[in-house]
């Protein structure tokens, strides 16, 4: 890009320079919203500039993992026993006369707050089944045209349960008609399907059919026995599919003998396959049955990094029936990741990963994301010391900005109290 294509200057930021460490700089930005150019000192007559006086500069923030049609429902579908199944049932009910407008009404509220505090993309796993047909993949098409100058939102064709109940053949016509409806990722739920691996494979096959991205909720339980991530991994391997899977939970991992489990997260790391873990949701729902030492009901988060399989963290359900509470904030579940998964080296820096650069990359968003000439600029600006201040405590005031435009907060906030 040429100079004469700016459109922002940026002055006096600092970046992340590892761990608690930042280095002053100044970040030049296009008038279509992508970086040109980030290093210190930095003279672009004629250009807007805005001085910040050494606030934080971070990529935005990643949650590749929400419910947005679910979201904030808690009071209209309860869940009576606080287990998964309970959960399914109580929103499965609800759904049957949930309407599209519905859904906006109550997503938008959650993007605005998901926005506000630094998110820059989105997955939205939306149901697709008897109950909903594609009434949720249509809101959230709907949501995400009316918002992407605001957010990215990427539009999973989620295949619960109630699809899976029946025919996969059925359930296969179900997700092609969401593709086209204008979903952009593949997911669902095998192991309640009746045949899971005859889903599975269906799932898979329909993927590599339209070269679409895979997201599944697998082996989300504390059952030792579940060895559905197992296959899934094997299924992306067969089908060459490394880097476009992610699965999702994978709660049982944790409850297997660690030999088993070291052998699947190798297999894992082999094949490409990404992880997904939802401490909120695995926090909440799982552990119901034990009377004592209860688990935790998170995957294996640090054996999985440690084999150099890619893993983020997501917020997963906000304020319904799977998950009763929810901000909508990244951070907010980084520092839940950190105490749930028992992160300890290099713990922030570690989970800030997980909410920023490794769901960009599961999410197939690398090559447009992060703090690089070429990327979209999209960033979180605070008044933190570095990552690990972010990460730790959050920030009193954050503004957001979208393909170079500020989408909440303002770059006064940004100003310590008395700097022109």
């Amino acid at each position: 890009m040429s100079m004469d294509e700016a459109g922002l200057l940026l002055r006096h930021v600092r970046v992340p320079a590892g761990p608690r460490a930042t280095r002053p700089a100044d970040i030049l930005i296009s008038a279509q919203g992508r970086i040109l150019e980030i290093g210190p000192g930095l003279r672009v007559p004629g250009v807007e500039t805005v001085d910040l006086a050494g606030c934080l500069a971070v990529p935005g923030l990643v949650d590749m993992h929400q419910h947005l049609d679910k979201s904030s429902t808690l009071a209209q579908a309860p869940n009576p026993d606080g287990t998964l199944l309970g959960a399914i049932g109580a929103f499965r009910t609800y759904a049957e006369r949930l309407q599209a407008d519905d859904i906006i009404e109550r997503a938008q509220v959650t993007l605005d707050r998901c926005v506000a505090m630094g998110a820059g993309a989105i997955r939205a796993h939306t149901n697709v089944d008897y109950e909903m047909g594609l009434r949720g993949v249509d809101a959230l098409v709907r949501l995400r045209e009316a918002n992407r100058h605001r957010v990215d939102v990427q539009i999973v064709a989620f295949m619960t349960s109630s699809a899976a109940r029946g025919d996969p053949d059925r359930a296969r016509v179900s997700l092609e008609e969401a593709l086209a409806a204008g979903a952009d990722c593949i997911g669902g739920t095998p192991n309640l399907a009746p045949d899971p691996r005859r889903y599975l494979d269906m799932l898979l096959d329909t993927a590599e059919k339209h070269g679409r991205l895979v997201d599944v909720h697998i082996d989300e339980t504390l059952d030792p026995e579940a060895r559905w991530f197992d296959y899934l991994v094997e299924g992306a391997r067969r089908r060459s599919l490394g880097g476009r899977v992610v699965a999702s939970h994978v709660c049982a991992l944790s409850a297997r003998p660690d030999d088993e489990a070291r052998r699947a997260i190798e297999a894992a790391a082999e094949a490409g396959v990404g992880v997904c873990t939802l401490p909120a949701a695995n926090l909440f729902l799982q552990g119901r049955g034990s009377g004592h030492r209860v688990p935790r009901g998170l995957t294996r988060v640090t054996e999985l990094l440690d084999a150099g399989v890619t893993v983020a963290t997501a917020s997963d359900n906000i304020q319904d029936a799977f998950v009763p509470v929810g901000a909508g904030d990244p951070l907010e579940i980084a520092r839940w990741t950190i105490l749930a998964a028992h992160l300890l080296e290099d713990a922030a820096g570690r989970a800030f990963d997980m909410v920023t650069a490794a769901p960009a990359r599961l999410m197939g968003l690398d090559g447009q994301y992060g703090l690089r000439c070429g990327a979209a600029a999209n960033l979180l600006l605070t008044r933190c010391e570095h990552v690990e201040d972010l990460v730790a405590g959050g920030a009193l005031a954050r503004t957001v900005l979208h393909q170079g435009r500020v989408v909440a907060g303002s770059f006064d906030a940004m100003r310590p109290a008395g700097h022109a």
